[in-house]
């Protein structure tokens, strides 16, 4: 498998962890304690991310709402609720959730249709879903650039699994939400200490990716009724395609090609 249709490798992936509201809004149910000076940051490497045309991966927390917390920390991103939208500027053009359906089958060129991919995760470790495992550990790229929330369990995990997995890793530090500051500064030097380098959003801002690299999406197609991204013979409602994947994040009636076996979930709208 090959990263893109001139059989090179991608320069990089940039990996988006929990950009949710639960965690990035003040009105949440657990927000970041370092809100105030993440949030102009995301902003800059969303930016960052969309002028060099670089691919993303993006976890989303997702708990079923009769789940009970180990940590004791609150119940958050419960399916369905507001809490467990993304961001609206997080939310790429070309983008495609992949549901898990009990099977380990994804294909891997997924990035040649979409500049986004959207996995759910039930646990802090994003590689505990089997597909969102496969497609990262088979991706031919050079490096992962990794923010989001929180630094202390979600962005850790997903760090020190590919690095595990001999990965090449990136943390933008000033673009990662944290709960307790000592905690984030520990969770940091584990990570570095495993290889990971560690940079600043202003320092990413300085690289521009080859352009030879880069990858171009086609843009997206507006549907004329409404039907909140159903597509072709699939159902309607917030995307679902019986089939397999539409754009069933925004509501706004755009829909995506259908590629088997991937599905939207029926209670998943995180726009």
């Amino acid at each position: 498998m090959t990263g893109n249709r001139n059989g090179r490798s991608l320069e990089c992936v940039v990996i988006d962890v929990n950009t949710q509201h639960d965690f990035c809004d003040v009105h949440g149910a657990f927000p970041v304690t370092n809100l105030r000076e993440l949030i102009p940051n995301l902003r800059r490497i969303v930016a960052w991310t969309k002028r060099n045309c670089a691919p993303v991966v993006s976890a989303v927390e997702s708990h079923r709402p009769f789940e009970l917390s180990d940590s004791g920390n609150p119940i958050c991103c419960i399916d369905g609720s507001g809490g467990q939208q993304k961001l609206p500027f997080t939310k790429f053009a070309r983008r495609a959730m992949v549901e898990v359906d009990n099977t380990l089958s994804i294909p891997l060129d997924l990035f040649k249709t979409y500049q986004q991919i959207i996995f759910r995760k039930r646990t802090a470790d994003l590689l505990a879903n089997p597909k969102a495992d496969s497609l990262l550990t088979s991706l031919p790229v050079y490096e992962f650039i990794v923010f989001g929330n929180g630094i202390e369990d979600s962005v850790k995990a997903i760090v020190l699994a590919l690095l595990a997995r001999e990965k090449k890793v990136n943390v933008v530090t000033d673009a990662c939400g944290y709960w307790h500051r000592p905690t984030a500064e520990l969770a940091l030097r584990q990570m570095a200490a495993k290889g990971a380098a560690l940079l600043t959003v202003a320092e990413l801002r300085e690289r521009k990716l080859d352009r030879r690299l880069r990858r171009h999406w086609r843009p997206v197609h507006d549907g004329s009724n409404g039907s909140n991204g159903s597509s072709g013979n699939g159902q309607g409602g917030n995307g679902h395609d019986g089939n397999g994947i539409g754009d069933g994040l925004t509501g706004n009636g755009r829909h995506t090609p259908i590629v088997s076996p991937i599905d939207f979930g029926d209670d998943f709208d995180p726009s």
